[in-house]
């Protein structure tokens, strides 16, 4: 997470979304930088808004604008079960060295899920607080040029993004049944991820 108070903009990290580049490139030039432990950096929004949102509400009376990247749901997975099959995750129960990618979303669509396909949602990571405030920019993973843009235009800078934490390539093919069953049974995933600019 990273919060640029005068620019009144919070730009929370959901995981898999490239945050990491996002952090080492603008890090120096953020105000707060929470880079751990996870469940503080990838705070969601309903806890940015319980915490950090209320700080800023009570101690300056000042409401940030809250900016996320949202990927697309298979891809987020691949990246997931990509990250997760590092060789230094061999023998770790997160280890998804063995499996096959579909193997990975079949687990992942179970209840409860394996630990290794444990990795949370996207459209979760959106949800507000009965007296919240959501998300105020939204882009899509994909759309790297209007992120950019954005947070030039925001934070009056240019910006170059490093290439950070980069996973194995692996196969991601999925069965047409598999895929079927997830876009039914994950709809709410897509839903988030067509409402991104």
């Amino acid at each position: 997470m990273l919060v640029f108070y005068e620019e009144r903009l919070a730009f929370l990290s959901v995981p898999k979304t490239g945050s990491t580049a996002y952090h080492s490139a603008l890090r120096d030039r953020a105000d707060i930088v929470v880079t751990g432990p996870p469940d503080l950096k990838h705070a969601p929004v309903r806890r940015y808004d319980r915490f950090f949102q209320n700080i800023f509400r009570k101690m300056h009376d000042a409401e940030m604008e809250i900016m996320a990247v949202v990927r697309e749901p298979i891809d987020w997975l691949g990246s997931w079960y990509r990250f997760r099959s590092r060789p230094e995750r061999l023998n770790h129960p997160h280890s998804t060295h063995d499996l096959s990618f579909d193997d990975y979303v079949q687990a992942y669509m179970q209840s409860p899920r394996p630990e290794y396909a444990d990795v949370g949602s996207q459209s979760q990571f959106f949800r507000t607080r009965s007296n919240g405030f959501g998300a105020t920019h939204v882009f899509k993973y994909e759309h790297q040029d209007k992120i950019l843009s954005f947070l030039q235009s925001r934070l009056n800078m240019e910006i170059t993004l490093p290439r950070e934490n980069v996973s194995p390539l692996r196969d991601l093919t999925l069965s047409a049944e598999t895929e079927r069953k997830f876009r039914r049974k994950h709809a709410a995933e897509f839903a988030c991820h067509d409402a991104a600019l």
